[in-house]
């Protein structure tokens, strides 16, 4: 066996180094065809919406939240793969509103292949993160495959009255983001080797980092909707956004936090095909600023794991939620507003 500390895991995977999930438009041509789901009126939303999870109701006042996410390795250190898958699958479940209380492990390893300690380390890494959230591991499922996948069914539970959908956004919204992007075009240059250890660190910590306590301060003001920037990038979930809860959003390029190196990275050749296939998807229904090159449209639509949550928030209720969220040395930012035009679509301004 080679030693764990030399292996690297992103070399293991073959779509490289953003894990990302299938492209918007396959995904949707896929759903378009399946049969209707038996119809119950406690499917509180399901496939019909482009939300992060479902959500199914068992009382009057209690509801249960479920997902699901798992990917190939985006970093080559065991141990922060589990972090990052752990907080990324469990991230659902706080874009909802909700508290996530059990989790299942997903497993794909080649266990003839690769020393199990490295199965080990990246179950160990999925343990920590779950333990800061409060979440129960309570079992899951493996299988022996040549590539190591890895991520979890998480459930959770929510008030159904306190449900935080995509599909709620309000003319006069303020747009909050709470972790910065460029995170698919940094995972895919440690692929290629591109990255100082520093910098690994950085985008590492980004994705590790869970996004609970910003989902409980948000619990304080008036969230319209919410979703977390996820593999179809800050624009595709931004358009879904828009599309679900029929309004226009403006979006200022300048305002959105983008971690360091990501554009130069990019003009490298760092950017993943998840990426590009996010822009193929959504250009047509965004206005981008003249002054924003391709790599510049590319950046917004970067495919991100384990990123931060976009909300749209009450204005009056903004800057003190802003405030509150940088105090808890949480990367948060203004980046646009909600408009009443054009329905279903992004202006982006410089």
């Amino acid at each position: 066996m080679e030693d764990n500390k030399k292996i690297k895991l992103t070399a293991l995977s073959s779509k490289g180094g953003c894990g990302c999930k299938i492209g918007p438009a396959a995904l949707r041509e896929v759903l378009q065809s399946l049969s209707p789901s038996v119809e119950d009126p406690n499917l509180l939303v399901g496939l019909d919406t482009n939300d992060d999870a479902g959500v199914y109701r068992l009382t009057d006042e209690l509801a249960l939240v479920q997902t699901l996410d798992f990917f190939t390795p985006i970093v080559d250190d065991p141990y922060s793969f589990g972090q990052v898958a752990a907080a990324n699958a469990i991230s659902d479940i706080y874009a909802m509103g909700g508290k996530p209380i059990t989790a299942l492990n997903i497993v794909a390893f080649p266990i003839a292949d690769l020393d199990k300690q490295i199965l080990a380390e990246i179950l160990e890494g999925a343990s920590s993160k779950l333990k800061e959230a409060g979440v129960a591991l309570v079992g899951g499922h493996s299988i022996d495959d040549k590539e190591p996948k890895f991520g979890l069914s998480v459930t959770g539970l929510i008030h159904p009255e306190k449900i935080r959908t995509n599909s709620g956004a309000k003319v006069g919204d303020v747009l909050i983001l709470t972790k910065p992007i460029g995170v698919g075009i940094l995972t895919t240059s440690i692929k290629k080797r591109w990255l100082e250890e520093a910098e690994i660190e950085r985008v590492t910590k980004v994705m590790t980092t869970l996004n609970k306590q910003a989902a409980e301060i948000m619990d304080d003001y008036q969230i319209h909707a919410c979703t977390d920037v996820t593999g179809f990038g800050l624009l595709g979930h931004g358009l879904e956004m828009a599309k679900g809860s029929q309004v226009g959003i403006k979006i200022q390029q300048s305002r959105v936090p983008v971690l360091p190196r990501v554009k130069e990275l990019a003009e490298q050749g760092a950017v993943p095909g998840g990426t590009k296939n996010n822009f193929n998807y959504v250009h047509q229904d965004i206005d981008f600023a003249d002054s924003l090159d391709q790599i510049d449209q590319w950046i917004l639509c970067d495919a991100v794991t384990s990123g931060g949550l976009l909300a749209a928030v009450k204005k009056e209720d903004a800057n003190q939620l802003l405030k509150r969220l940088q105090a808890q040395e949480i990367e948060a930012t203004i980046i646009g507003e909600v408009t009443d035009g054009p329905v279903g679509k992004i202006v982006i301004e410089e």
